[in-house]
């Protein structure tokens, strides 16, 4: 990946080169912190972003010495306006002497982890960070504290108040899904048609503004088994999804279906679209992981800041033990960097777009 550089405005007053990118740390007891560090081990994060890891030193110490890392070392700041470029930084949320149990999920793992996850909401919302990169975490652990909890879409949308869109990206396929986190007996009953066309308004916004993609090519897969069989084995395709695609032509985007799910992605016609856009989870993370997985980066479509986050979860099975592979987290964060810039060159061009044609004439 080859990235520009942007100067961005900081809220702290200065005028920074490069963005900065916040990173939480996700469970303790997981692969979060080691990714975390060989993912910054390499020169090139440093030189795109200015990374600030959002976590405890005692925390980083413990992992390096684990994962047999002693020689990478964070520049560790007691507040965000002592960040430096060129460095790999972090801040310490907690000072508490937190026990440890690698490989186990724990109440005390997954109640630091949502610290870790606020920190970083109160920095964008501050304006500190230009996006955050988010290391995986244990739903469950969180669940039992925190009613509700699904994971870290749903948990960012409602801290800041937007509808959003999980997006799965590589540089091979494009997948969005209009249920996300629900139990598969209640997918067809949370379908509506005005859920589809949000998705798809959400989708294409995000196509444009954070992937680059003019007029965007989408894909819509149906619910039931072959689309429906027209009604043999089921009704929502002509009663809600084909009418969704129909009512959302007019977003400036080419959008097409619903397709059959099965022969769509047996016959490779993923690769004629920018994006596809499936009824629930596993239709369409099933073949994306199959197809991507390792270099694939989840995306929060229409969220305030740019997030992002790996294409895989805490694997406690080999926690401590410096075996993770870091390449997924990576992209993550260079892709976090790539959105930064497409979202200002997008806005930069769309800002005014009369006065801009009146300038050229």
């Amino acid at each position: 990946m080859n990235f520009d550089v942007p100067e961005v405005e900081w809220e702290g007053g200065d005028v920074l080169t490069k963005p900065v990118v916040g990173i939480t740390c996700g469970d303790l007891n997981g692969i979060g912190m080691e990714i975390i560090i060989k993912a910054l081990e390499d020169e090139r994060v440093a030189e795109l972003c200015t990374p600030l890891v959002f976590a405890s030193s005692k925390l980083a110490s413990y992992h390096r010495k684990v994962i047999d890392k002693r020689d990478f070392n964070f520049n560790a700041v007691d507040s965000i306006d002592q960040i430096k470029e060129g460095k790999n930084n972090l801040i310490s949320v907690w000072e508490d002497n937190v026990e440890l149990e690698l490989g186990v999920p724990t109440d005390v793992s997954g109640a630091y982890a949502i610290k870790s996850i606020d920190a970083a909401i109160e920095a964008a919302k501050a304006g500190h960070i230009h996006a955050i990169v988010t290391a995986p975490i244990n739903k469950h652990n969180i669940a039992e504290q925190h009613e509700g909890f699904r994971g870290h879409t749903g948990y960012l949308a409602e801290a800041f108040g937007n509808e959003v869109l999980m997006v799965l990206a590589s540089d091979y396929i494009r997948v969005a899904t209009v249920t996300g986190h629900v139990p598969i007996k209640d997918v067809a009953t949370s379908l509506t048609q005005e859920k589809i066309e949000q998705s798809l308004a959400l989708l294409v916004q995000s196509l444009k503004r954070d992937f680059g993609k003019v007029k965007p090519a989408i894909a819509v897969l149906g619910l039931n088994p072959h689309a429906g069989e027209i009604g043999t084995i089921g009704s929502e395709e002509a009663e809600i999804i084909a009418p969704a695609v129909a009512n959302s032509q007019k977003l400036g985007a080419i959008i097409k279906g619903p397709y059959p799910a099965d022969g769509f992605f047996g016959q490779g016609h993923e690769e004629r679209f920018d994006a596809v856009l499936g009824m629930y989870h596993d239709q369409v993370l099933i073949p994306f992981k199959s197809l991507a997985m390792g270099t694939g980066t989840n995306c929060t479509a229409g969220l305030s800041v740019v997030r992002t986050s790996p294409d895989h979860g805490t694997a406690m099975h080999i926690a401590g033990q410096g075996k993770a592979d870091h390449s997924s987290f990576q992209h993550a964060i260079f892709t976090a960097v790539e959105t930064v810039q497409s979202q200002i060159q997008y806005d930069k061009m769309t800002a005014n777009p009369l006065k801009k044609q009146k300038e050229k004439n």
